[in-house]
């Protein structure tokens, strides 16, 4: 019998029909029992909460799209497990069709909220785990895929967002799991019990985990037999007793905790968040257990989801892209700049950089092929060179939409001043650009690519470039692991006419 483990947010009628609407979600957030800290203190309404709701109203737009007619088929498809309508984010991909979709689906998002929509970890742990389970199984006749078949259906028939938790804090980097000095750096194992597992420890910089209705743990590095302990999957709801967050702080991220503040926040409705999630002595069912100690697939977990989810900045980054190199266009009519053949090189480049992103998801996504278990899987190389521009093109955008904003973006006086009987006049006045646009829009266009470049949102696009799905150096090594170099000396061989040495002895 799987367990729902989650009796605060599943009620008795069922969901109408298996999606949730935008409303239906924020309100089943506030049912359950959250336990989040932001500035040392228990928040008692994340839902409400200034700094928190923005992000949470991002996640909300990815229900509430696919809600409307011109969208589902985007947004929604069938599930293979049950046949039923489900929202894209808990589907697991049955096709190269499947797979580009998806891509285009963030794209949409990011282009709706000009941030993060926190969803897409989890649809990629979801693919990862669907695959390995059924592997694991084959080689150990374990029962991982079968409970997680279990734990899939669960999750498309209540429409949950899934935070998918890989990233541990890993303490002394040049240590195994086991060799560290504080063995909680990364998740464990320990007590096994006949009825499940307890385990600890934490998943560092876990986007959308305060909006999550459920985190799903996987491993986060490669393993051998001494870490078996960490070798561990598994599923638990947010407000599981041990579990807790707390909230990570973002620039100018207490703008929004300012009264009346509109125009400073730059995208006042929507952000993102990451959190550090905290698992201490927390139960797990068996039957929610999805890797336990058989450390050899950890490799395997880790590598197909970071394929997914490198796969996915192709489409979320280029969705934000379109959004800061729109905000840029509107900045230099706003300044009188737009006919300069400088201005439309830069914006020029800016489109260039950002849809060869956009191809690289797309790429990537149409050389996808089925796995065993029958889901399709991304080409592995082509999703690592698409994260690796990630880590590079959004900062040139972001230095170019920079450029072509001006100095005044970071140096403008506050929206407070800008709203004072006394000096607000002289702002209006001076801050003028062109005489056709009011100066309170060019004052929001320029803290939107603020917003963007360097605010709340520089972390789900500018930084998160970087680090996200792993780090520069993690996808060059994938990249070089894929390469296939021996295929491509013996294509060099074969025209120069060079015999294999071991022919010519």
């Amino acid at each position: 019998m799987f367990h729902n483990n989650n009796s605060n947010i599943i009620n008795a009628t069922p969901l109408n029909p298996n999606t949730m609407t935008s409303e239906q979600y924020i309100e089943s957030l506030r049912k359950m029992n959250l336990k989040v800290y932001l500035f040392g203190e228990l928040v008692e309404n994340p839902v409400d909460h200034p700094m928190i709701r923005p992000s949470m109203n991002s996640v909300a737009m990815t229900y509430k799209l696919a809600e409307m007619e011109e969208y589902k088929d985007i947004m929604t498809a069938t599930s293979h497990l049950t046949g039923k309508t489900v929202n894209r984010f808990c589907h697991l991909h049955r096709s190269t069709e499947d797979l580009i979709k998806k891509v285009k689906m963030q794209r949409l998002l990011g282009q709706k909220t000009g941030a993060c929509f926190q969803r897409c970890v989890g649809m990629d742990a979801f693919n990862a785990l669907y695959s390995t389970t059924y592997e694991i199984d084959q080689k150990h006749n374990t029962q991982y895929h079968e409970r997680f078949v279990e734990y899939m259906k669960f999750v498309q028939e209540n429409d949950l967002t899934v935070d998918g938790a890989m990233t541990d804090p890993k303490g002394d980097r040049g240590l195994s799991p086991s060799q560290q000095t504080d063995p909680d750096m990364y998740v464990h194992i320990v007590e096994e019990r006949a009825d499940g597992i307890v385990v600890r420890g934490a998943k560092a910089h876990q986007t959308g985990a305060v909006n999550s209705h459920e985190h799903l743990i996987m491993p986060t590095i490669a393993m051998k037999e001494a870490d078996r302990n960490y070798a561990v999957a598994f599923a638990i709801p947010s407000d599981a007793e041990g579990v807790f967050m707390i909230y990570g702080r973002q620039s100018c991220d207490t703008r929004k905790m300012e009264e009346g503040a509109d125009i400073d926040l730059g995208n006042a409705e929507f952000g993102g968040h990451e959190a550090l999630v905290i698992f201490e002595d927390v139960f797990v069912p068996w039957d929610r257990v999805f890797l336990c100690k058989e450390y050899e697939f950890a490799g395997m977990m880790v590598e197909r989801f970071a394929g997914y989810h490198r796969q996915s900045y192709g489409g979320c980054k280029v969705g934000v892209g379109d959004v800061l190199i729109g905000a840029s266009a509107l900045a230099a009519d706003y300044n009188g700049a737009a006919k300069a053949s400088h201005i439309k090189d830069k914006l020029i480049e800016m489109t260039h950089l950002n849809e060869t992103l956009y191809s690289c998801g797309l790429a990537c996504s149409c050389e996808g092929k089925a796995t065993q278990a029958g889901n399709y899987e991304i080409d592995l190389l082509l999703a690592n060179v698409c994260k690796q521009n990630i880590t590079r093109f959004p900062y040139e955008i972001s230095r170019l939409a920079e450029d072509i904003a001006g100095g005044v973006m970071v140096t403008m006086p506050s929206e407070a001043d800008y709203r004072s009987e006394k000096v607000g006049p002289y702002i209006d006045k001076y801050l003028k650009g062109v005489n056709s646009v009011k100066t309170e829009d060019r004052m929001r266009v320029l803290r939107l690519i603020e917003n963007i470049t360097l605010g709340t949102a520089a972390v789900g696009y500018r930084t998160e470039s970087m680090h996200g799905a792993g780090s520069p150096q993690a996808q060059r090594i994938m990249i070089a692991r894929q390469s296939n170099i021996e295929e491509k000396k013996g294509f060099a061989r074969n025209l120069a006419r060079i015999k294999p040495q071991e022919e010519e002895k």
